[in-house]
């Protein structure tokens, strides 16, 4: 395709969305300067690209990317590397929740790990009693009451 604004010639691919149930159409326009690649690729280039600024999304809201103030190289390396550390580790063990509880998402995650460490400093604080208990059981039930997606807890 040449476009009037552009000198130079555009590979494009169109995908045309029909909602089969209300025949409502949406398109999507991808575009590329490099003329041999097949839309198949370009496609996944595409995909590939969004998945990248989905993590960037994670590591400045989730994983302090944005928060940090330093602006000495060695230490802007350091917070970005553990932010995308933080990024991969969580959709590693996002995966894994999954299986046990599968509308989890990755806030339910965070509050799920920040109640697990605020019941066990809890339950440290507690007098030494000869009566057992399962704490397990309590740090659970506390690490899920931040939960976005609420779920029954198995112990």
């Amino acid at each position: 395709m040449l476009h009037q604004l552009f000198a130079q010639m555009l590979n494009v691919v169109i995908i045309v969305h029909i909602d089969l149930i209300t025949g409502k159409r949406s398109h999507v326009v991808l575009f590329s300067s490099d003329l041999d690649l097949g839309y198949e690729k370009l496609v996944d280039y595409y995909r590939l690209r969004f998945q990248i600024e989905f993590n960037f999304r994670d590591a400045k809201q989730l994983w302090g990317l944005e928060d940090f103030m330093s602006t000495e190289q060695q230490q802007v390396t350091n917070a970005v590397n553990l932010s995308f550390f933080m990024v991969t580790l969580s959709h590693v063990l996002l995966r894994e929740m999954q299986t046990e509880y599968p509308d989890m998402g990755l806030l339910d995650l965070k509050s799920f790990f920040l109640g697990r460490r605020y019941a066990s400093e809890t339950l440290k604080l507690l007098p030494e009693s000869h009566t057992p208990f399962n704490s397990e059981s309590i740090i659970r039930k506390v690490a899920a009451l931040g939960w976005i997606h609420p779920c029954v807890i198995h112990v």
